[in-house]
């Protein structure tokens, strides 16, 4: 279920959960669930049996509960409001085996009005570090972090994650077409473990 007066999902989900498919493990959490995408998709194509998700809006998690509802999820996938930064007294810390997240790519504008697609968008409730540190405290060790962003935010990406023990694992730039720039780039990342970075070709 979407609704389009609101922030829909778009194709960085659907490439975020293609890029995530190797996730092995039991217990998988997505931050900014949004209205549950990512969820509904790793559980199509991984073995997890607890899939949950956080969406700080309460109209987009109640819209993300029923479309769980909708593919007969409901056994597998669980909703719950709330912010991304409280995520540890929500959910249990140091027991995922992966955290996928989709977050805001902006940092806040003040002068933009508060709105459900402002707040998708813009760092108005979390911050890139609320991400990353919310995803370090809910890892288990050797737990795995998966998250699409701008690239032009690399330089603080990676700066946040040596702070919160996070090594970047893999990494791959999303441009629209060859003759264009990135405009995306998915991350890799694993808790506790610093290995050597792969950069993958670009996908076009």
């Amino acid at each position: 279920y979407q609704d389009k007066s609101k922030f829909c999902f778009g194709i960085d989900a659907v490439l975020l959960a293609d890029y995530a498919k190797g996730i092995h493990g039991k217990k998988i959490c997505d931050l900014c669930t949004g209205n549950g995408i990512i969820p509904i998709l790793l559980a199509g194509i991984i073995k997890a049996q607890e899939i949950h998700g956080i969406e700080l809006q309460k109209d987009i998690a109640d819209l993300a509960k029923e479309s769980v509802t909708l593919n007969n999820l409901n056994d597998r996938i669980k909703i719950f409001e709330g912010n991304l930064k409280d995520a540890t007294s929500i959910l249990e810390k140091n027991t995922y085996d992966a955290v996928t997240v989709n977050p805001p790519y902006m940092k806040n504008n003040s002068t933009v009005k508060e709105n459900p697609i402002s707040i998708a968008r813009q760092e108005i409730h979390c911050t890139l570090e609320d991400v990353l540190k919310s995803s370090a405290d809910l890892l288990k060790s050797n737990g795995k972090f998966f998250m699409i962003h701008r690239p032009n935010r690399l330089g603080e990406i990676f700066i946040l994650l040596e702070k919160y023990n996070l090594g970047a694992r893999r990494i791959r730039l999303v441009q629209p077409k060859k003759n264009k720039k990135p405009t995306m780039v998915l991350l890799e990342a694993e808790k506790c473990l610093h290995p050597e970075l792969i950069v993958e070709p670009a996908l076009t």
